[in-house]
């Protein structure tokens, strides 16, 4: 059993309980969730100037010492799985793959295997270890999204890459379906997004302190009056960007069951159709790109349409 203990800064003081140690435990790179951390607290895990603190609602006060009683748990290595993977390009510092949608980009709690780090564990002889649970991985994709990843062989490209995102310089753009007819040709989507304030697994838009700027860029490439096939490019990388902003302007991804409305598409019609990025050894800009999956074409053909140039 590990004790942690901090004392509750002034820019800290009357923030709920929960959001102090999530923060805390993240700077510290341990990997908890705010969930977690919220069922310590129930259980008398969390004290207080010595006194136990059973609400995460909480408002802690500047100075105030919390003490957290955690027994951490020893993370499972992922296995090589002989998954099949389509590797658009390969060297001696990177790949870029292909994800098919329905694989998880890699393991988590309750999910160590068939994930793409399994796959990419039994295709690829070399990954960065940075993240030893998340080898050669420098980004990801959620679960039902197709396209593009990069990844890292070896820990000095994994670096690279990752300043690369941070700075907002890597270029991506993404191919959806969305419900309804989208009025215009072009348009830039630009609000903040946070986490949802009731339903935490999560994303909404607002204004709160807790949310963070995003933009999205999008181009009409087909129109119809019950869909449109966009061309989105994110200029920023929140969690669930595209499918947030979308379903706020009325045009929620089709097959989008967590922000739009049930259909019989069989997948989330969003994906990663081209990356580019400076290439961490070489230092010139490479761009790679994938076909449109044809079943979102599908759904145009034989439909009256107004295609954009």
């Amino acid at each position: 059993m590990q004790e942690y203990t901090l004392i509750v800064s002034p820019q800290d003081a009357n923030v709920r309980l929960d959001v102090v140690l999530f923060n805390f435990f993240k700077q510290g790179n341990l990997g908890i969730s705010r969930t977690s951390i919220q069922g310590l607290i129930e259980r008398g895990a969390v004290r207080v100037n010595k006194q136990p603190v059973v609400k995460p609602h909480y408002k802690t006060k500047s100075g105030e010492e919390i003490k957290v009683s955690y027994e951490e748990k020893k993370a499972r290595s992922a296995g090589p799985e002989d998954i099949p993977l389509e590797i658009v390009y390969e060297d001696d510092d990177i790949a870029v793959i292909n994800k098919q949608a329905g694989l998880v980009t890699h393991p988590a709690p309750g999910n160590y295997e068939h994930t793409l780090v399994n796959a990419l564990l039994h295709h690829l002889k070399k990954l960065s270890d940075i993240n030893p649970e998340r080898p050669g991985i420098v980004h990801r994709l959620d679960k039902d999204t197709s396209g593009l990843l990069v990844i890292a062989k070896n820990n000095a490209a994994h670096l690279n890459l990752t300043q690369q995102f941070a700075k907002h310089t890597i270029k991506r753009k993404y191919i959806a379906v969305v419900f309804g007819k989208v009025e215009f040709d072009e348009n830039v989507i630009e609000i903040p997004i946070g986490r949802h304030p009731y339903k935490r697994k999560n994303m909404a838009v607002g204004f709160s302190k807790n949310t963070k700027y995003a933009k999205t860029v999008y181009r009409t490439l087909n129109r119809t009056e019950d869909f449109s096939l966009l061309e989105l490019e994110p200029f920023t990388g929140r969690t669930h960007q595209l499918r947030v902003h979308l379903a706020f302007i009325g045009h929620p991804v089709i097959g989008d069951v967590k922000y739009g409305r049930h259909t019989v598409f069989k997948r989330l019609a969003l994906h990663a159709r081209l990356i580019g990025f400076i290439h961490p050894r070489t230092e010139k800009y490479v761009e790679f790109s994938c076909p449109v999956p044809p079943e979102f074409l599908a759904i145009f053909k034989g439909k009256t349409k107004n295609t954009t140039k």
